[in-house]
Parts: C-alpha cells; sequence; structure tokens
C-alpha cells in the first residue's frame, strides 16, 4: 500500500554512487571534517535527501555545524544554521533528561508507578496501573508504538516484562509531568532544559519564531510533502530544534550536567536488553533473542561494541518526511547530530554518524532501513535513468516482494507511472496470491489512466483479502466516476 532530478543527472550519479562507496572510511577512526564535508552532498544526491544539518562533537563540545541542500526542494531555499527541523523521536531523550531531573528532585519517583501521579484511568487494562516511571523510559510498559484507536490504549504484556519501542508510554508520562508541576510541556522544557543549556531553538509546540526557517519534509525520492506545524505539544516526537541547539543537549548528556552522578550513571546503564528481530515487538514478534550489543538506558539507546559503550537515539516522523539520527560516546566526549528532512535520510545517515564518531555500530541493522546503496535503490536510478531498458534484465527477481513494491511507488512518485505499472505488474507476476501487490498495481494502472485495469487489479486485491479497505474504497470511486460518464 501507498507509503523529483532528470534522466541525465541520474545517469551522471550512477558512476559516482561507487565512487561514494570507495571513499567510505574505515569503520574505526572518526574521519577529518574535510571529509565530512566533501562526502556528505555526494551521499545525498545518492539518496535524495534535500536538506541536512550536522553538529560533530569533539572533547566535549561542537567544534564543527554545518548545513548542506535545500529545506525545500520546491523553492530552493537554503538550509542554514538556523533552519528548524522535526526531531521527531529524538524528542524522547530530551524529555526524558527532564524526567530524570525532575527524579533528582524528587518531585518524581523512578520507580513509582505514572499512575500515582494522575487521576482516573488512563487504560481499561489494569496492568497499565503498573507501568513505573522506568518502565516508559526503557520502552517496557507493554503500551503498542502508537494506539490504533483513540478509545483504547492495550496492553500486549505485563510491564517490564520485556522491550517494546512506545511513543504511547512517554505521553503517557507527560501527562503525570504536567500535573505533578502544574505546568505545560513546553514550561517545563523550558525551564529544566531549554533555558539551562541555552537552546534558544528548541520547542515542543509552534513557536511563531519559527515562521520561515522550518524545513519541509520530503518522500524517499525528495518529493516535498505538506509543511507541517505541531498543534498540540508531544514529548515523544514534537520536538522542533536545529542541530546547534541538540548538540548542546548532547554536550550536557556526555559531561552529565544537570543530573547527579548517580542518575548519570543510571542514564547510561544498559536497563533492558533489546529482541534481535523487532524495535515494536508488539506489531511484530519477538524472536526471543536477546541483542548482547544493543540495550536501553533511562530514555536512550545503549552500544556495546569492541570495548566502547555509545549513547543513540533515531527519529522518523514518517508522516511528515524527517528522519534524524545522535551518536555519542562518552569516555571520548564526541558524538553527532544529523537532521534530514526526507525519508531518504536514514539511507545515508549511517555511512555520516560512523565517518563523524569511528566505530562500528550494529544498530544501524537494527532499526533496518533502506540504504541509499541497496540493490532496490539501484535498480530505481538505472529506471529513471535508462527507462524501460532498465526494466527488460529482470532485477526484481533478486528483491523480495516489498523493495519491488517500493521501487514502484519511487516511480510513482516522480510521475513515471509507465515504468511504475511494469515493476507492478512484475510483482504480481512473481507473487500472485498477495492481496497488496495487487492492490498497488490497481494504484499505478489509475494514476496511469487506466481505469478498468484498474478495477480488475482491485478486485483481485479484495478478493484475495476481503479486510482491504483500501481497495474497497478504490474500487468504489472507480465505479462511480465509470457511471458519472
Amino acid at each position: 500500500m501507498s507509503r523529483k532530478g532528470s534522466a541525465l543527472r541520474i545517469a551522471l550519479l550512477v558512476p559516482a554512487v561507487a565512487a561514494i562507496a570507495a571513499a567510505v572510511p574505515p569503520a574505526d577512526p572518526p574521519a577529518s571534517l574535510d571529509a565530512l564535508e566533501r562526502r556528505i552532498p555526494e551521499l545525498m544526491r545518492a539518496g535524495d535527501v534535500p536538506g541536512l544539518q550536522i553538529a560533530v562533537i569533539r572533547g566535549g563540545r561542537a567544534v564543527w555545524r554545518h548545513a548542506f541542500g535545500v529545506r525545500d526542494a520546491a523553492s530552493n531555499a537554503p538550509v542554514g544554521d538556523d533552519t528548524v527541523f522535526e526531531a521527531a523521536s529524538l524528542s524522547k531523550p530530551v524529555f526524558a533528561y527532564a524526567v530524570l531531573r525532575l527524579v533528582d528532585a524528587g518531585t518524581l519517583e523512578l520507580d513509582a508507578p505514572v499512575a500515582r501521579y494522575l487521576p482516573g484511568d488512563y487504560s481499561e487494562d489494569a496492568r497499565a496501573a503498573k507501568i513505573t516511571v522506568r518502565h516508559v523510559l526503557t520502552h517496557t510498559t507493554g503500551f503498542p508504538n502508537w494506539r490504533s484507536s483513540p478509545r483504547e490504549l492495550p496492553v500486549f504484556f505485563d510491564p517490564g516484562e520485556r522491550f517494546s519501542y512506545s511513543g504511547e508510554g512517554f505521553e503517557y508520562l507527560q501527562h503525570a509531568v504536567e500535573r505533578v508541576t502544574g505546568q505545560t510541556l513546553d514550561a517545563v522544557m523550558k525551564r529544566l532544559v531549554f533555558d539551562p543549556l541555552e537552546m534558544t531553538d528548541s520547542r515542543y509546540a509552534w513557536d511563531e519564531r519559527f515562521d520561515g526557517r522550518k524545513a519541509t519534509g520530503h518522500d524517499e525520492v525528495g518529493v516535498p510533502r505538506r509543511r507541517g506545524r505541531p498543534a498540540i505539544a508531544n514529548a515523544a516526537a514534537t520536538l522542533e530544534t536545529t542541530a546547534s541547539d541538540y548538540a548542546r543537549f548532547v554536550a550536557a548528556l556526555l559531561d552529565g550536567t544537570g543530573l547527579s552522578p548517580a542518575m548519570r550513571d543510571e542514564m547510561r546503564k544498559p536497563q533492558v536488553r533489546v529482541d534481535e528481530g523487532c524495535s515494536n515487538c508488539v506489531s511484530k514478534k519477538p524472536t526471543g533473542k536477546l541483542s548482547r550489543e544493543i540495550a536501553w538506558g533511562l530514555g536512550v539507546g545503549l552500544e556495546e561494541t569492541d570495548g566502547r559503550a555509545f549513547l543513540w537515539h533515531w527519529g522518523d516522523n514518517g508522516g511528515s518526511g524527517f528522519h534524524c539520527f545522535v551518536l555519542a560516546e562518552p569516555a571520548a566526549k564526541t558524538g553527532v547530530v544529523i537532521f534530514t528532512n526526507s525519508l531518504g535520510g536514514h539511507g545515508i545517515i549511517p555511512e555520516i554518524a560512523t565517518a563523524a564518531v569511528g566505530g562500528r555500530h550494529p544498530c544501524f541493522a537494527w532499526i533496518d532501513y533502506e540504504r541509499w546503496d541497496s540493490p532496490a535503490r539501484t535498480w530505481f536510478r538505472e529506471v529513471l535513468a535508462r527507462g524501460d531498458a532498465a526494466l527488460t534484465a529482470d532485477r526484481a527477481a533478486a528483491l523480495t516482494e516489498s523493495q519491488v513494491n517500493r521501487v514502484g511507488y519511487w516511480l510513482l512518485a516522480k510521475k513515471r507511472p509507465k515504468e511504475a505499472i511494469s515493476v507492478f505488474e512484475r510483482n504480481t507476476a512473481a507473487h500472485p496470491e498477495s492481496w497488496n501487490a495487487w492492490d498497488s498495481l490497481g494504484e499505478a494502472y489509475a494514476a496511469g489512466g487506466q481505469r478498468d485495469r484498474a478495477i480488475a487489479a482491485y478486485e483481485k486485491s479484495v478478493k484475495l483479502n476481503p479486510e482491504n479497505r483500501n481497495g474497497a474504497e478504490a474500487l468504489k470511486r472507480l465505479r462511480t466516476r465509470g457511471e458519472g460518464k
């Protein structure tokens, strides 16, 4: 189901991609800042990432800040150091830091049920009353990432039983923080984090000072999305900030600023090991095999690799089109903050982060995003450059159903319905019993003006999966359109 450069530009880019791969530095030592400045624009072009902000921390302070590309591919307005990005889930570590300051102050207790600070029941499941502040910060609440119904919030396992990433948990704890402090989220964050750390361009709710400075998000192939303003502050996802501001926060984490030594150490200590096969272990069944290298502390991800310990977190506001990442090594007092305005961001972030900090980082495989040089992205670039000629060689045979589907949707986003149809047709031929493949083909036929074929494809999809509401609604629209002729 549904999830812009010329052909000449892409054709010139293909050989450059191999050069980038050859230039990727070794996993251990950090790259020079000059090397980063040269490499990042190449990766952005290869990964369809319009804009990027980066701050590199060495010796416990930000030594390099740089802005690349454009904040909006439609207007070509450049990214500046003061361009505001959506931090997405990088909102969570900042909120967690404020929570730990409240614990240090005695306002909250780390192992007290969150329900103690809130009136009434937050969930119909009695197990929700056992969720503690620590459970929220370690993603062991049993809540889903986000609820599917505004009226229901299920608990999928006993609190503390295992890791499953949850934005709902952070929203739950936000309500408790607001109630015990008598302040809004932004007021609490301003008092405990933004003012002390001089983060002057950071807010969880929209600030009119950001007008004209906010980056526009883009899809995986660089097509702009509608620029948004967070209407309601959410501790899990709505932080708007800059790489410079966020680097001040990371420097504070590395130094332990604002936290007692005991709380600083507790934040960095592995609290729970993640399942090797899932981050959201509610929507995806856990394997039961716990990672020896990736764990979660209090509000931050942890890596223990080759005798080195790292703090990290990723962000993904998929609906609005932003990817971001933070990685830091407390012992070396080094780190990097990367913000992108593209859903292709996580395809290039691993190379940049690794070059900036050094080391080996299994977290990138764990969060599992399509790389800029993956077989699917490579085939997509070839189709853009060569059209049908790239479709004669059956590259789809080496890809999974979902990878082929993504290539089809990237082509639709680039206004190439003819090639998209061909890709989707290959997928239905290879996976004739997949209702999703037929649904996607129906969407491509409709985009290409082939109404009758679209109807036939959607009918096949709905027959295979009677619960396919998207297909049923598309059929209704297509048939109504035909009757109106």
